[in-house]
């Protein structure tokens, strides 16, 4: 009985404007009746306005109720109501000047009294939804203190829904000042009374105007290029950079403070974000046992979190790292019990471990990640790097197809693309290894090679963040060196999609795009962590075993197919499985440097001292 009291007293506010303009009607036609005969009351027919009144109020609310205007279908004040409630005030002038005009006898009311009522109306009815929102605006306003002051830089719907939102929302950290927008139509408007100052030219001036801090790129629907333009024109100006999501999202949902995210260095690679169709290939995922070596690293974690997307009917976990394995559960499932039987600690270097634990789940899917990494540090200890990246390769290899598994992903680097260091050339001999063994087994067995992964850990991103936050010089080995990037996300979704089309034996090699100067990549991180500062470089030059340029494919491998657009196929000569052996009972590094080189078929490597260290 209380919640109907409740709701009688509190109707909905449908119903409230309904009542209102159901007495706009009243007032309009009853003011402007008066207004046509002089303000003389004597001229004045009550029933007849009274009847007009009825009248107007039935095809009020009908209008209403058909049109969706009191169903609460449109936002109170909005484009879309404003036009719903003109074409409303048209159709029922229309109405009523029919009515009069062929009512016998005397008129009920002047022609001119029923336009003028319809102006009237609409004026009050619009007036008074206005003043309700305003009023709601200025309630829902958060005055907390902000701890940034922000240009908004894109006027459209986006950006408007953007300024509301940091305004509104009391989690909100940034006060907006002022939009920037390219296009000079919008040039000098007030949207949601902040200025429209300038485009992408007048961030410097506004930023020194408004004493800004940040600038938040709200161009959803833009190409990658016109935001990179922006974003390097706001660092320049010492303006942190934040952006909003892609144009699907907030076509359906109202843009929130919690949208925003930092301008990082993934927005900078020169091509659009790669994007795959994978429902459209990953059903051999779907119900299957997968197992992950390295899951616990930067692209096995990734890897892990988009396989269970799939469903696998059990998702194994096998890392010699209890930490990145408690780490790896507790964000896919929010809790790190580290009881489950899906976990797997084990060292792929150990042969009858990896034997047992395949023999006992029995994966139908093997995505190998596992690898040490390093190229430097592999250049002192190739013996480590041969018992992890070859031999521990092997293990992963020989245990899988004994244990029936069905289709094997090794994953590789394109250090392997003829390799001048002790990581490519045991990268490349496992690609090799992987072939050798697609040809003794029923499985489909392949490799997939692809180059850096933006910020992945131990890779040249963490180094320089790094180096940024203690205010040390940023360490660059060459001014002109070069290397592949791709988002971890990009890499993942890719290695997946290989996986379902990759056929024996093949490298498939994923497009990386243009390749980027590592130094432009550490001024760009620069701006982004310190903008604004000059930063201090330094040049150490090549280390053993870099390369200054890197290479997708070499110029000796034959192209087999193209799968995919971001995808082509190449043949890996198989090598001989006894060969493999024999780099486990070899402990003297040179003799072990040469052997590599005698299985590769490369003569291009020779070792380089490490350079004296010079300053810019």
């Amino acid at each position: 009985m209380k919640q109907r009291i409740n709701r009688f007293l509190s109707p909905p506010l449908v119903v409230v404007f309904a009542l209102i303009d159901i007495v706009a009607w009243a007032i309009a036609l009853t003011g402007a009746a008066l207004v046509r005969h002089g303000f003389d009351l004597s001229k004045l027919n009550g029933d007849s306005v009274a009847t007009l009144i009825a009248l107007a109020a039935g095809l009020q609310i009908a209008f209403g109720l058909v049109s969706g205007l009191y169903v609460g279908r449109r936002r109170p004040a909005s484009f879309e109501e404003t036009g719903a409630m003109a074409l409303g005030a048209v159709l029922i002038t229309l109405t009523l000047m029919v009515v009069v005009a062929f009512t016998p006898g005397r008129h009920l009311a002047p022609l001119s009294a029923i336009l003028g009522a319809a102006a009237y109306q609409l004026v009050l009815s619009l007036g008074t939804r206005y003043i309700w929102r305003w009023i709601g605006e200025f309630r829902r306003v958060s005055h907390h203190p902000r701890a940034h002051r922000a240009l908004i830089f894109g006027a459209g719907e986006a950006g408007e829904q953007a300024a509301r939102a940091l305004r509104e929302d009391p989690e909100s950290d940034f006060l907006p000042l002022a939009f920037l927008d390219d296009d000079p139509a919008l040039s000098r408007l007030e949207i949601v009374n902040l200025p429209v100052v300038g485009g992408r030219h007048a961030i410097e001036s506004a930023a020194r105007r408004f004493d800004a801090d940040s600038l938040i790129v709200a161009m959803p629907s833009a190409r990658r290029s016109q935001i990179n333009a922006v974003a390097a024109a706001a660092q320049q100006a010492g303006l942190k950079v934040w952006i909003l999501p892609r144009l699907a999202k907030y076509l359906t949902e109202q843009v929130e403070f919690a949208d925003l995210r930092e301008f990082t260095l993934s927005e900078f690679l020169h091509r659009e974000e790669i994007k795959t169709d994978l429902d459209s290939i990953a059903g051999y995922l779907r119900g299957r046992k997968v197992l992950v070596t390295g899951a616990g690293g930067s692209i096995g974690s990734v890897l892990c979190k988009l396989v269970a997307q799939f469903e696998p009917s059990e998702l194994v976990l096998l890392d010699r790292d209890e930490g990145a394995l408690h780490a790896l559960q507790l964000s896919l499932h929010g809790r790190a019990l580290m009881n489950e039987s899906n976990l797997v600690l084990a060292d792929i270097r150990d042969r009858q471990a990896i034997r047992d634990i395949f023999a006992h789940y029995r994966p139908d899917v093997v995505f190998h990640t596992a690898a040490l990494k390093h190229l430097a540090l592999l250049e002192e200890y190739p013996v480590e790097a041969v018992k992890t990246n070859i031999l521990g390769t092997r293990n992963v290899l020989e245990a899988a197809i004994a244990s029936g598994a069905r289709r094997i992903v090794n994953i590789s680097t394109d250090k392997a693309v003829e390799p001048v260091s002790v990581l490519g050339a045991t990268k490349r001999i496992a690609e090799l290894l992987t072939a050798a063994y697609a040809r003794v087994s029923d499985a489909v067995v392949m490799s997939v090679r692809f180059g850096n992964v933006l910020g992945s850990r131990g890779s040249i991103i963490p180094t320089l963040r790094e180096q940024l936050a203690t205010g040390r010089p940023l360490t660059i080995t060459h001014p002109d060196v070069t290397r592949f990037f791709m988002t971890v996300e990009e890499a993942v979704e890719l290695v997946v999609q290989a996986g379902a089309i990759g056929e024996d034996g093949e490298v498939l090699v994923l497009d990386m795009g243009e390749p980027v100067r590592i130094v432009d990549l550490a001024r760009q991180l620069a701006a982004e962590m310190r903008p604004g500062e000059q930063i201090e470089f330094e040049v150490i030059g090549l280390r053993a075993g870099e390369k200054l340029h890197e290479s997708a494919t070499s110029a000796s491998e034959r192209l087999l197919r193209t799968p995919h657009p971001l995808i082509s196929a190449y043949e890996a000569p198989p090598l001989e499985i006894s060969d493999v052996d024999m780099l486990g009972t070899v402990q003297d590094t040179e003799e072990l440097r040469s052997l590599l080189w005698g299985l590769v078929g490369s003569t291009a490597y020779e070792p380089m001292m490490m350079p004296e260290r010079t300053a810019r």
